[in-house]
C-alpha cells in the first residue's frame, strides 16, 4: 500500500488558482510513488483530523496569498497581498499533528513561510533586491542556491547538480528570521534571501523550501530527489513510543517541541 501525503487546497476562494496549481503537486507526489489525501480547506477539525488519522505525511503547498503580518507582530506593507485565514488554520492543524507525532513535513514557497512563522518566525513582507525572485512560472532555472554544509539538504542534492543548484522561484516574500528550531540550509548566494529551511532534528524530516520543485519534476534530478527523499521518510514513519512517568508525558527531544 503506498503511503499516504496529505496536502491542503492551495486557496479557499480561487478555484482556477486551485485547479491549475494542485495537479502538478499531485503528479510530483504520485511519481514518487505515494497516495496524495487532498485536504479541502472547508473541513471541519473534526474531519481533517480523521483525514490526518490515515496519513504518513504532510506537504504544505504555495499558494496566492501572502501570510498576515499580525501573525509575526508586525503590521502589514502595502506590497503585502491579502491572506487566507482558512489556508492557515488548516496548515496549524496538518503542522500541530505532523510535530506532535513526529511525521514528515515537505514545505514549499507559502507553505514554508507558514511553517516558519507558525515555529515564530518572521518574513521579508516585500523583496526588494537585485536578483529577481519573480521571473516567471515557465523559468525553470532562475537564480542559484547555496546549500548549507551539513544539512538535510545538502545530503538530497543529486552528485551530478553537487557543484551547483539552480532553482525556479515565484515569491515576492521569504524569511527573515528562522522560527524556533529551524535552521537555514540555503541561501539565494547573490542576496542572501534565506531559500530553505530545516528542522535542526536528526530523526524528524521537515524541510522547507522557497521554490517550487513540483513544478520542475520530470527537468530536475534534485526536485525528484527532493520528493523521493520525502516519500521514503513518510514509508519509514513510525508512530513515537511516548513513556511516561506517573501522568506527565515524556517529551521526544528530536521532536523539536
Amino acid at each position: 500500500m503506498p503511503v499516504r501525503i496529505a496536502i491542503p487546497e492551495p486557496t479557499s476562494s480561487d478555484p482556477e488558482y486551485n485547479h491549475r496549481a494542485l495537479p502538478q503537486y499531485v503528479a510530483a507526489l504520485k511519481a514518487a510513488g505515494a497516495e496524495p489525501v487532498v485536504v479541502p480547506l472547508n473541513e471541519t477539525q473534526e474531519r481533517v483530523a480523521k483525514l490526518l488519522a490515515g496519513v504518513e505525511g504532510i506537504l504544505l503547498p504555495g499558494s496566492k496569498f501572502d501570510v498576515d503580518p499580525e501573525r509575526y507582530g508586525e503590521s502589514r506593507e502595502p506590497e503585502c497581498a491579502d491572506d487566507d485565514p482558512a489556508r492557515t488554520a488548516a496548515d496549524e492543524l496538518l503542522l500541530q499533528d505532523a510535530f506532535n507525532l513526529r511525521k514528515p513535513i515537505l514545505a514549499i514557497c507559502h507553505g514554508t513561510q507558514n511553517l516558519n512563522v507558525w515555529r515564530g518566525g518572521a518574513l521579508v513582507q516585500d523583496l526588494k533586491t537585485a536578483v529577481n525572485h519573480r521571473p516567471g512560472r515557465e523559468v525553470v532555472k532562475a537564480h542559484a542556491v547555496e546549500l548549507a554544509e551539513g544539512s538535510r539538504l545538502k545530503g538530497i542534492v543529486p552528485a551530478a547538480e553537487a557543484g551547483g543548484v539552480e532553482v525556479n522561484s515565484s515569491h515576492h516574500q521569504a524569511i527573515r528570521a528562522p522560527g524556533d528550531n529551524l535552521r537555514v540550509s540555503a541561501v539565494s548566494p547573490g542576496d542572501g534571501v534565506i531559500e530553505a529551511v530545516e528542522l535542526d532534528a536528526p530523526h524528524h524530516f521537515v524541510v522547507g523550501v522557497q521554490w517550487h520543485p513540483e513544478r520542475t519534476y520530470a527537468q530536475s534530478e534534485f526536485s525528484r530527489a527532493l520528493f523521493a527523499a520525502f516519500v521514503q521518510a513518510a514509508a519509514a514513519w513510525q508512530p513515537p513510543q511516548i513513556e511516561s512517568a506517573g501522568n506527565v508525558p515524556i517529551v521526544d527531544p528530536d521532536s523539536g517541541q
